[in-house]
């Protein structure tokens, strides 16, 4: 396969999957606690028995809203693609492969890294039933992939509230050669300081299979007690600031040390952005060198980060800027598709406009090399 662009932050949402994919695969005994589709005011949406609401099937977004056209201009810009539309006549475009690889195919992009359906794990609000979920998914992922395997790189999705199941599901996918893991990273996660997660360290050190956050955002604002236009207020703070609660994931991690007793452990925070990270890395080994010494690390905090880690983003012109800091070799690009603040169809405009004074080398490191050495890709 001939690679010129890589999207190392895709998207399948459980509101794009077939819509008896959980109730038809589940064990009799949680077929009941499983994720289905009942139709709604505003047409058929996603549920579950305990009444978590997922979205509207084939809705924008990982939150299958209501697509409402001249509200957000990424949005129109796949609306304009016929995406919505297909979606409200069944047509899946995220989840038929051959329709998927049209629609890279339209981005300028052969493969794509595909991170899942955690964050519809833990509305659930069922851990039980949200590992048979998982599972389920994880294979229906396996399938997907194999149809285009130089092309789609699923993510296996794991739960992160019992480490002893997490590990028990990578091994089951990594026997049949997936090459990531997709850890859920709800907000009332266990912290990535805690010695909660050192199995999981353990396991991704000895297999070298990397291990990926994606951005969360914290938990989203209750603006029901407030009037319209504040409501939009609290929204955009919410939503203009999310990627940056990773610097709390980032700099536990690496406090944790398990960086240093794993050296093998490659870590990706997916669609945190990247303009951040320098200032983290500069702090954390000032704090470090500081009064933090007794700590389990060998090394300066940043040169775990340089040794171990990846950050995907999908447009940061500032974040470029800094690539001295950030280390060309730890930075992987992505478009995101299709959630509303991605760059889906555009990618290549904004490639274009935003990796215009870094050398062809090194753009080629962002938007494809790296990830072909991470994923294991052969062109």
């Amino acid at each position: 396969m001939k690679y010129d662009v890589i999207s190392a932050d895709g998207h399948v949402d459980l509101i794009w999957l077939p819509p008896d994919l959980f109730t038809k695969n589940a064990s009799s005994q949680m077929k009941e606690r499983m994720p289905y589709v009942v139709e709604g005011p505003k047409g058929p949406e996603w549920t579950s028995r305990n009444g978590a609401k997922f979205g509207l099937v084939n809705g924008m977004g990982s939150a299958g809203r209501e697509y409402v056209p001249g509200i957000i201009h990424r949005s129109d810009r796949m609306a304009s693609t016929g995406l919505y539309e297909d979606g409200k006549k069944g047509i899946r475009r995220l989840t038929e492969v051959d329709l998927r690889l049209k629609d890279q195919d339209r981005d300028g992009v052969q493969a794509e890294v595909l991170y899942g359906v955690l964050g519809s794990s833990g509305r659930l609000n069922d851990p039980e039933a949200a590992l048979e979920m998982l599972r389920i998914y994880n294979d229906w992922l396996h399938d997907f992939c194999k149809a285009a395997p130089d092309r789609l790189i699923g993510l296996a999705n794991l739960p992160n509230y019992n480490m002893e199941e997490s590990v028990a599901e990578a091994m089951r996918c990594a026997k049949r050669g997936v090459r990531g893991l997709d850890i859920a990273n709800r907000p009332d996660m266990t912290p990535l300081w805690d010695e909660h997660w050192e199995p999981l360290w353990k396991f991704g050190h000895e297999t070298g299979i990397p291990l990926h956050f994606h951005t969360i955002g914290g938990r989203s604002p209750d603006v029901t007690k407030f009037p319209t236009h504040v409501q939009r207020r609290i929204f955009a703070v919410h939503i203009t600031g999310f990627q940056m609660h990773m610097s709390t994931m980032l700099m536990g991690l690496i406090f944790s040390g398990a960086p240093a007793r794993y050296p093998n452990l490659k870590i990706v925070i997916g669609e945190a952005g990247l303009g951040w990270i320098p200032y983290v890395l500069q702090h954390m080994d000032l704090e470090w060198e500081d009064q933090f010494k007794d700590l389990d690390l060998k090394m300066k905090p940043s040169e775990y980060w340089h040794r171990q880690f990846y950050a995907t983003y999908q447009t940061d012109p500032v974040g470029i800027e800094l690539l001295k800091h950030l280390g060309e070799d730890n930075v992987m690009w992505g478009s995101d598709f299709p959630h509303p603040d991605g760059i889906w169809p555009d990618s290549q405009q904004f490639l274009t406009e935003e990796l215009t004074d870094i050398s062809a080398g090194v753009r080629r490191k962002i938007v494809r090399d790296n990830a072909m050495k991470l994923y294991g890709l052969n062109g």
